[in-house]
């Protein structure tokens, strides 16, 4: 079986995908692109035979790839994400299960669990008022009256 200019191309464009899988810096994945494409324009008969032809669309695939794949890699990295653990309880909505008195503590119901709350101008909250989580500070979460 002989092996032609296309193979070496689609070989090494699923390598570079593979290595972009384990490296995830959209850098490697321009050159799988690149090879990938190369290996498919050299199965046209004006590319086939020339190297240097191959070797020259293969930079500039990759290198326009590049340029793409760095706008779309600073757009999806620069994302945060959402807060997680204790944080992801920030802006969420409880009630008050036992008194906050004022300059003290008392505890709030989240969702299914309860936690120690302080109010966040140290004023008294009564049992059962509708509160916000504005901060969290230690084991206590921070609330505001609603």
């Amino acid at each position: 079986m002989t092996i032609l200019p296309w193979h070496i191309w689609m070989i090494l464009g699923i390598g570079f995908v593979i290595v972009e899988i384990f490296d995830p810096a959209f850098f490697f994945i321009s050159f799988g692109i690149g090879a990938i494409l190369t290996s498919i324009l050299s199965m046209l008969p004006f590319i086939n035979n020339s190297i240097p032809l191959q070797v020259l669309s293969f930079a500039l695939i990759s290198f326009i790839s590049f340029l793409f794949m760095r706008k779309l890699g600073k757009k999806i990295l620069s994302h945060p994400g959402s807060e997680t653990n204790v944080f992801a309880l920030k802006g969420k909505q409880g009630f008050v299960t036992k008194e906050i008195p004022a300059d003290g503590k008392g505890y709030v119901k989240i969702g299914g669990e309860e936690w120690v709350a302080m109010e966040e101008n140290q004023q008294a909250v009564e049992l059962d008022a509708k509160v916000t989580i504005i901060g969290i500070e230690g084991n206590k979460v921070i609330v505001k009256r609603i």
